[in-house]
């Protein structure tokens, strides 16, 4: 067995806002808008949002409401601290960079060398409208 992920789901806060983030947000990895998928899933009671790629299928899910209201926080147990999406190159960071300006997002911090991680470990960090933090990164 290998360490790939098939798919990933992440509850958000607000579905509606969520999804014109990651409208815009998933195709610079490489996602067709036209693949996704919208269902509600009764036995879960739970929305749910799907973007299909051959190489992994990524959701946003509505939270149950009776944590609707709570702060999304990386550091609190069981939390997603971040998520990376692996780019060929650094021209593939610099250009997701640009994209991620044009769409809104919230950057953490521009494309650069991160000696803490290694002496190649070139990455871009930045958050959804959700206050979720994802990194694209080329280790080249």
């Amino acid at each position: 067995m290998q360490p790939l992920i098939d798919h990933i789901q992440i509850t958000v806060k607000n579905i509606k806002v969520a999804e014109a983030f990651y409208d815009k947000f998933l195709p610079i990895l490489g996602f067709d808008i036209n693949r996704k998928v919208k269902a509600y899933i009764r036995e879960h009671d739970f929305h749910v949002i799907e973007y299909t790629h051959d190489n992994l299928a990524f959701a946003i899910t509505s939270p149950r409401k009776a944590f609707q209201n709570d702060s999304i926080n990386r550091r609190k147990p069981g939390a997603l601290h971040h998520l990376a999406f692996r780019a060929e190159s650094r021209a593939e960071v610099d250009n997701a960079y640009m994209q991620l300006l044009k769409i809104g997002a919230d950057i953490v911090s521009e494309p650069q060398i991160h000696p803490e991680y290694s002496d190649t470990y070139y990455a871009v960090y930045f958050k959804d409208t959700e206050n979720i933090k994802y990194e694209i990164v080329c280790n080249l």
